[in-house]
């Protein structure tokens, strides 16, 4: 699979990362081999540990699958790893045909105990057991995740050779933290869907600048993990004795990527709060207006509400996913959120969105 950009890399050539992309230390990923470059101008250049964060719909259907959808799942990869926002029936297949490792997997968060957004786990779970997996796994839901992961464990119906680490989730009134990493952090928030339901948002911290190799050359920095130090922030020390400092080689700090998931859910106050300014609110859009007495009635949002949605939350883009089976053209969907909000697209099956 290769992106076309340029970028550093400390690791082996054997090394791949989060969507099996082979590395190497400067390189143009670009057709089955790879090519060290040289003259690069700066401009072209991003570093690996900061590659663009990447949103993959594993699964787009509500309430069941279809021949061209699956139900609710999708992925947010970044370098290195990438998380799981729901696991509906058949989500591990999708994981293998989207081309992510689930070594690599570092949490799954779930929304809420209905079939179609959990059905899943077990599968998904046992396989990486089988794998050999010896990485923890957060996962994160609803109270009673629990104990659901236990009673399939006590049955042998599920086999887990790793720790899990489940956190069960009661209330959530106000944003609140639910996992942390190095690079970012997921919050969520209770949405209003007909049993408790959590919406979850993914806020990268803010990134280095862009790596200056023009100037990492000038001051005789040799190209491998030194690249890597100075672009997370470390002094280096040259075989001379010179110390370089990251301000010498690395542009103004850039903010980092945000995402929002907001899906079961009616129209509320917590589906704007979660997509405020985001880079991509990912809403639930499961019928279009004309169904909206229904939609409400059984806990979902129309098209037309997740546009306003996003327009209050004055989101960059929107895309919409989790549609009804009387929609297998989502057009129509699309064109009635873009009345509220142009920036809409809608999901599509393992067709992966740059944030």
């Amino acid at each position: 699979m290769s992106d076309g950009f340029i970028r550093f890399g400390v690791a082996r050539r054997a090394a791949t990362n989060t969507l099996n992309q082979p590395r190497l230390c400067l390189y143009h990923s670009h057709g089955p081999e790879l090519r060290r470059l040289d003259g690069i101008s700066a401009d072209q250049i991003d570093v690996l540990l900061y590659s663009a964060m990447k949103v993959i719909p594993l699964g787009t259907s509500s309430g069941k699958p279809t021949l061209k959808r699956n139900v609710s799942a999708l992925a947010v990869a970044r370098e290195g790893e990438w998380l799981l926002f729901d696991c509906g029936e058949g989500t591990q297949i999708q994981i293998m045909r989207a081309g992510l490792s689930p070594s690599r997997l570092a949490g799954i968060f779930i929304t809420h105990l209905h079939g179609d957004h959990f059905n899943g786990l077990p599968g998904l779970l046992s396989t990486m057991g089988l794998d050999q997996r010896n990485r923890e796994l957060t996962l994160v839901g609803p109270s009673g995740l629990r104990e659901y992961i236990d009673t399939l464990t006590k049955l042998k119906t599920m086999f887990v050779t790793f720790h899990l680490n489940v956190h069960e989730v009661a209330k959530a009134d106000e944003l609140r933290p639910v996992y942390e990493a190095s690079q970012y952090t997921v919050k969520t928030r209770s949405l209003t869907h007909r049993i408790f339901a959590l919406g979850y948002r993914v806020d990268e911290k803010t990134r280095p600048g862009r790596f200056d190799l023009a100037a990492a050359r000038r001051l005789g920095v040799p190209e491998g993990p030194l690249f890597g130090k100075l672009q997370s922030g470390e002094e280096v020390q040259l075989e001379d004795g010179l110390v370089v400092r990251p301000q010498d080689v690395l542009g103004e700090s850039r903010p980092g990527k945000s995402v929002a998931y907001c899906l079961d859910t009616r129209p509320c106050e917590a589906a704007v709060e979660l997509g405020s300014e985001v880079d991509l609110l990912i809403h639930e859009a499961t019928y279009t207006d004309e169904f909206n007495t229904e939609a409400h009635q059984y806990g979902h949002s129309t098209a037309a509400d997740a546009g306003r949605a996003a327009r209050e939350a004055r989101a960059k883009r929107l895309m919409i996913t989790h549609f009804s089976t009387r929609f297998p053209d989502t057009e129509p969907l699309v064109q009635e959120a873009r009345a509220f909000f142009p920036e809409t697209i809608a999901a599509e099956e393992l067709a992966a969105v740059e944030v």
